[in-house]
């Protein structure tokens, strides 16, 4: 399995759980660094430049909420959190932080490890077809989209988006008018079925991340569009 080394920071304060990843993840390919508290975490995050971090909820100093706000201030970097938390709105607070998705404690290593693959394969690859994409720029009424380069830009100003932010974006736009369902997307841009309803909560939190970022008014859109008892549509205003 070819990984090109890429490299990942696992943040968690139990020991066990750093040894069994690294060993795990290192084992088919990845080179891993870890760290045992979230201050810690920033700082080899600085160092060692990771491609994408696993990052637990519960730790001392500066807990996994802290860390992720920290590293979205300067960097789009894939995030997954490791919860212990019971309460959906405790897992839903790390994707409203800009986490791109999250595993609840305890996991299995392999469910770990296919999050891993989707979400580092998800924001580095397009999902648009090279049909759709002629000349790599979309333009929507204020939105500029460089598909190519993987960026936005609103009023000629860049917006920052995650990586899967990114690619749910490019989703809705590769079929512009289509509803798609929470279970639809998350199978397409996070690739995997959900198993709970709950599990389709990340595509919610992430409509709503797209929508304050990119819409005029994100309380009344006028791109990303609700399709009741359906999904999400993107509607584009220009057509």
């Amino acid at each position: 399995m070819e990984i090109n080394k890429k490299k990942i920071l696992v943040v968690d304060d139990e020991i066990s759980i750093r040894r069994i990843l690294e060993t795990r993840l290192s084992m088919i390919g990845y080179e891993v660094v870890t760290a045992a508290d979230g201050e810690e975490a920033l700082t080899i995050f600085q160092l060692e430049h990771p491609n994408l971090v696993v990052l637990d909820v519960m730790m001392p100093k500066l807990d996994g909420y802290g860390v992720c706000q920290e590293l979205r201030k300067e960097s789009d970097i894939p995030i997954i959190m490791l919860t212990a938390l019971g309460d959906v709105a405790d897992r839903i607070t790390g994707l409203e932080l800009g986490a791109d998705d999250y595993v609840v404690k305890p996991f299995s290593p392999k469910e770990l490890e296919a999050r891993i693959r989707s979400v580092l394969r998800r924001t580095e690859n397009p999902v648009l077809s090279t049909t759709i994409t002629s000349g790599g720029n979309i333009q929507v009424g204020f939105l500029k989209i460089d598909i190519n380069k993987r960026q936005v830009f609103k009023n000629g100003e860049r917006i920052r988006l995650t990586g899967m932010e990114f690619s749910l974006l490019e989703l809705l736009i590769s079929r512009a008018g289509e509803a798609f369902s929470r279970a639809q997307i998350l199978q397409e841009v996070w690739g995997y079925t959900p198993e709970r309803h709950v599990d389709t909560r990340v595509v919610d939190v992430h409509i709503s991340r797209l929508r304050s970022k990119l819409e005029e008014n994100p309380s009344n859109p006028d791109l990303i569009l609700t399709a009741r008892g359906v999904g999400y549509l993107f509607q584009n205003s220009s057509n």
